[in-house]
Formats: structure tokens, sequence, C-alpha cells
């Protein structure tokens, strides 16, 4: 099959639908716990590993620069391209999950600590690689709808969790240390098989209709998540006959596969409209010197619109006209807007990930069943993706039609995590549902919202490097809220009770700290959005003079 941007757009989907598996860390880690004789505070050490390695991502965006660099100045090689990212990360996956898997199954001596640390390390820090080369390749084959496209990448990722559990339940339930195995194989060979279709395709008339296309994956998004969200509740309702099970997984295969049928035919009607337009510029006989002279003129110098009073030639001093342009990581980080994102980012993300960390132990204190927490687990993903993709989806609407800045969106999911945190805290029945719902969804919405606003303000060139030096925030921030806090005030509770707690006294302390530190990211998120509005409106003007253009 012939790539294209909306072939590349549906490979970064299937992908993106087999490398989250740091999500499904709340399977495996009682048996990791449990086989490596690790107290709570050593597991959430581990986790944080985990979580560096899955947000550390400045590697993977420097690898890409450099690639993108590279492949500019030999754009007959196809020796430079995403593909190498993908290859990358496909190594490190298959490497820290499969010695995890021999050290579990006790088919290698028991690891110390901090190889333990390291191998998990590697296995989640693959999925930034994945993700770097699927996230900006999508931003730079559809700038228009840069918040769009990256909800539906990111929310993929969100409800890949989820769709590796459907996997290892139907195929090995009752079986975590199989899960591992497949963690360390089905990730890398998707990957290595599809790599080849992900490139940069530039196009450059727009289609009219790329925004119902993309609709379209958007509504498969959610089509999935729905029925995703159904076979967890169903297979915690009533027991499955295997045969049930081996349908339903088959069912979930085919919604993962629908968005290829909207990709072809949006390819189709590219290259239509490029055969049409290269044939009307083979026929422009009867127009005169005047008029091709004024044509070029336009097209050599595109922004050149002296009646424009955006136009960034005129405004040489101003800050934020500064910003639009493309910013390296070292111009990036000498500005307050950077460290504003970061600081943000630090509060959201890192409180999220110390709540998806010990969901099961949190359940298992508030004596839960492990049914329910398996069920938690799994709705996390789903929490997760509709954060992810609602916030990218929505907040591209009120850009285009109301110019409202994107980090308004992002103070707004700031508040409502704090109160979420507050309702894990109370501890009364019920809570882990309603609570786990609000921190999901806002977690997940800082992940299509921070690489989209960083694209927005800093530029596309080095938009890789960019947001994935901000996402070290959320390790930075999930090692402070859930080794120094949580699993200190755990292990605290529990002493001279062996390494368990019972009671809601276990996290309450905790969830009340990790409540104000998302309302100190939601002031200084504040700070960023009123910064900005000013920024954006250049921006939104810039789209729709583009957009007339087009």
């Amino acid at each position: 099959m012939e790539s294209s941007r909306w072939i590349a757009a549906v490979a970064s989907i299937w992908i993106q639908c087999s490398c989250g598996a740091s999500y499904a860390f709340g399977i495996y880690s009682p048996l990791l716990k449990s086989s490596q004789n690790y107290d709570q505070s050593t597991l959430d050490l581990i986790s944080v590993f985990k979580d560096i390695g899955a947000n550390a991502g400045i590697i993977s965006g420097f690898l890409y620069s450099a690639i993108a660099t590279n492949r500019r100045r030999h754009s007959s090689l196809c020796l430079y391209g995403p593909w190498v990212v993908h290859a990358t990360g496909a190594i490190q996956c298959f490497i820290g999950y499969f010695f995890i898997w021999l050290a579990i199954i006790g088919a290698i001596p028991r690891p110390e600590v901090p190889v333990m640390c390291l191998l998990m390390f590697l296995a989640a820090h693959a999925q930034t690689f994945f993700n770097t080369a699927n996230v900006v390749t999508a931003v730079q084959n559809f700038p228009e709808y840069s918040g769009t496209i990256v909800g539906i990448m990111k929310g993929f990722l969100g409800l890949s969790g989820a769709i590796l559990i459907q996997v290892y339940q139907t195929l090995f339930k009752g079986k975590p240390s199989t899960f591992l195995l497949i963690l360390a194989l089905l990730p890398p060979i998707l990957s290595i098989v599809l790599m080849w279709f992900v490139r940069v395709h530039q196009v450059p008339n727009r289609d009219e209709n790329e925004k119902n296309y993309l609709n379209g994956f958007s509504l498969i998004s959610v089509v999935v998540a729905a029925y995703l969200m159904f076979l967890i509740i169903l297979r915690n309702t009533i027991s499955l006959s295997p045969w049930a099970h081996a349908i339903t997984l088959v069912v979930l295969l085919v919604l993962v596969s629908s968005p290829i049928k909207i990709a072809i035919k949006a390819h189709e009607e590219d290259l239509l409209r490029s055969s049409q337009t290269l044939s009307t510029l083979n026929t422009p006989l009867m127009k005169g010197p005047d008029s091709f002279n004024s044509e070029k003129s336009a097209v050599e110098n595109p922004t050149d619109c002296p009646d424009d009073p955006t136009n960034e030639h005129q405004k040489p001093n101003s800050e934020d006209t500064l910003h639009v342009e493309d910013l390296n990581l070292s111009q990036a980080m000498r500005t307050l807007n950077f460290w504003l994102l970061f600081v943000a980012m630090l509060c959201g993300m890192g409180s999220g990930l110390a709540t998806i960390n010990n969901i099961s132990q949190i359940g298992e204190s508030l004596s839960y069943t492990s049914v329910e927490r398996s069920t938690l687990v799994s709705l996390w993903s789903i929490w997760n993706f509709l954060g992810r993709f609602g916030a990218g989806y929505v907040s591209d609407i009120f850009m285009h039609r109301r110019g409202w800045a994107r980090p308004l969106f992002m103070t707004l999911t700031l508040a409502t995590m704090a109160g979420g945190h507050i309702i894990i805290g109370s501890g009364f029945p019920g809570n882990l549902y309603v609570g786990s719902v609000l921190v999901g969804i806002c977690y997940g919405s800082q992940w299509s919202l921070m690489p989209t606003i960083t694209s927005e303000i800093f530029g596309v060139a080095h938009m890789g490097t960019l947001f994935n030096t901000i996402a070290v925030a959320s390790p930075v921030g999930s090692y402070i809220l859930s080794v120094r806090v949580i699993g200190y005030i755990y292990d605290k509770e529990a002493s001279g009770e062996g390494n368990s707690c019972s009671g809601t006294h276990c996290f309450m302390i905790s969830f009340f700290i990790l409540a104000s530190v998302s309302l100190f990211g939601f002031l200084v998120a504040l700070v960023l959005f009123i910064k900005t509005r000013g920024l954006y409106r250049i921006v939104i003007l810039r789209r729709l003079r583009n957009s007339r253009r087009g």
C-alpha cells in the first residue's frame, strides 16, 4: 500500500494502541512485589523509574530532531526517518520487559533493586520513542488541527492499557507473568512492521474535508473507548465462556482496525485533488506576465502581508511574536512560559501518576475486592483516554471558533483534579470510582494539552525535544509524591502490621497533600493562560488567514 499522511496516521494509531504498557503496571505489580519480596516503598521506587522511563523522552526528542535535520539534507535517502526512532524503542521494550519476565518466573537470579529499576526504566522508556515518532509526525502532517490529532494519538495511547489487558484476560487470564511476556513481544513486533508507513508528507493544498476525516478517527476512538468500558463492566459482572471472550476480542480488534477505511478514502481524495491541481497548473497559458509575477511573489513570500496587523515583520520586538517562531531547547528554557508549563505539569502529571501507581494498594486498604481493584485499573485507561481525546478536541473547537487560549483548559482540569484527590482521600464508600474518574480524565487532559501548547508557543521544529523535556516533570513529581509522600506515610501507618495497612487513614493525608499540589498547579497554569492570551490571538489570526488562502 502506498504511504500517505492518512496511512501514516493509521499506522501511528495502531502502534499507539500497543505501546502504553506502563499504564497496566497495576496488573503485575502485586506479583512483582511478592516474587521479589519488596516492601511498598521499594515497589513505589521501581514504579517511579517506570514513570521516569515513560516520560523522560528527551533522548527520543533529540533523536527525532537529528533525523529530521538529516532527512532535509539528504532527502533522497531513506536512512533518515521516524522509523529509526521506532526501531530504537522496539529494542528497549523487548530488553526491559523480557528480563523482568525472566526474573519473575525465576529463570534468572533475583536482580538487585537498582538492576530492576534499570530494566523497568528501559521497558517504559521505549514508550517515549514510539510516542515521539507518532505524535510529532502527526502534527507535521496535520498542522491545522494539531489539538485534534494529538488528542487522537494520545487518546489511543491512553486506551492501550485497557486494550492490552483485554488481550491478556482473553488469552492468558490469571497469569500476570505471561502478560509481561506479551509486553516484551507485541509492541516491538507491531512497531517494526508498521514503522515504514509513519512518514512526514508535505501536502501543499489542504483538504477542506480534512476535519471531517479527522472527526471520523475521533468517532472511532470514542466507540473503542465505549466498547472497552462495556467489556470491563461486563467481565466484572458475569462470567463469560471462552468463546464469548474470543468474540469480544475479535470485535475489539475489528474496531481498532477500522480507521484504515477512512484513511484509504481520504488518501484517494488527496490523490484526486493533487491531480486536479497539477492539471490546473499545466494550463496557465492565458495569463499575462504581470499576473505570473504577482503569483510568484505571493508564493515566495506567503507571510509578507503589509495590511495584516499580525505580520511578524511589523513587530520585530514583540515577545509573543518571537515565541511563535521555532525555538530550540536552549532558547525555550530561557523563557518564563517554559517554566510555567513545566511546574504546572509537575503538579498535574505528578499527582496523577502517584494516583494510578497506588490505586491497587488504595483499594486493598479500603477492602475493595481483587475484581474491583482490577476494574479500577482497567477503567483508568478509559478515563485517561477521555481526558486526552476530549481536551485536544474541545480545545481545538474553542480555539478556532472563539479564540480561547489553550492553557485555559489546563487551569480548569487542574482545579478539577484537586477535587478528585480530595474525594479519594475522604474514604467514603465508592470513593475510588468517583475520584479515579475525575483524576483520570484530568490527568489524561494534560497529555494532549501540553504537547499542543508546546508546539504553539515554541514552534514545531523542535517539538519532540521540547515536550519530552517538559514531560520530565511527570516522573519528578511522581517520585516526590509517590515515594516521599504516599509511600512514606503508608509505611509509617503500617508499622507493626507488616507491609500492609487497612483503613482510610492509610492514604487520607497523602491525597489531601496531592489536592494542595494540584491547586498550586492550577495557579501556575492560570498565570500561563494570562501571559499567553496575546500570543494565542496571533496564532488564531494566522490560522484564519492561512485557511482563507487555502
